[in-house]
This record gives C-alpha cells, sequence and structure tokens, in this order.
C-alpha cells in the first residue's frame, strides 16, 4: 500500500490561515526560529510539501539548502501577505536550469 505524506503551510498567522480551509495543515511562525523548528519538524514526521513564505525563507537559506536534494519534504517558496519577494520564482529558474542546462524562463 502506498504511504501517504502531508502538505503542510509555514508561515506568519495572515498568510498561512487562508490554506487551512484548502484543508492543509497550517503552521504559523512568527520568527524565523520558529519556522527552522517546525520544518525540521515536519520533515522528521513525514511531511512530503511544506510550502514556505518568501518572508520567512529569506533567513533560512540553511533550512531549504539542508533539504533541496532531498526526496522529501520538498519546500516550496510562496508569497506572503506582504508580496511576493521573488525567491519562489528564483529558486524554480534555478531547479530548471539544473535540470535542463539552460535558463528557458
Amino acid at each position: 500500500m502506498a504511504e501517504t505524506y502531508r502538505i503542510a503551510v509555514v508561515g506568519d498567522w495572515q498568510s498561512v490561515m487562508g490554506f487551512r480551509a484548502l484543508g492543509l495543515e497550517t503552521y504559523p511562525a512568527d520568527t524565523r526560529e520558529e519556522a527552522r523548528e517546525i520544518i525540521h519538524r515536519l520533515a522528521k514526521e513525514n511531511c512530503g510539501v511544506i510550502y514556505l513564505t518568501e518572508q520567512l525563507a529569506a533567513g533560512l537559506e540553511d533550512v531549504i539548502a539542508r533539504y533541496k536534494d532531498e526526496l522529501r519534504p520538498a519546500i516550496i517558496l510562496i508569497p506572503g501577505a506582504e508580496g511576493s519577494l521573488g525567491l519562489g520564482r528564483k529558486a524554480i529558474q534555478s531547479a530548471i536550469e539544473r535540470a535542463v542546462g539552460a535558463d528557458i524562463l
């Protein structure tokens, strides 16, 4: 039988609460240290995908790098309530360049 993985959203309260209505697990974090602890805990608890707001990701490059080449969790950057910082797009562009060998965006 196939194993099921959870999907979580980590960010400030205002940014993550809307995802609860979609059935995703939400983890409000006020500081980068809180987010760091939540991400590491979710990784140990069989979480397959973690959506992380760009505002918190801006100070968690080491955490994102730690899981970048792991099968799970996939950490996907999303804009927070304050808007986009462009980090999510940069991460996607970098992943495409590694896979294809060229910038196609």
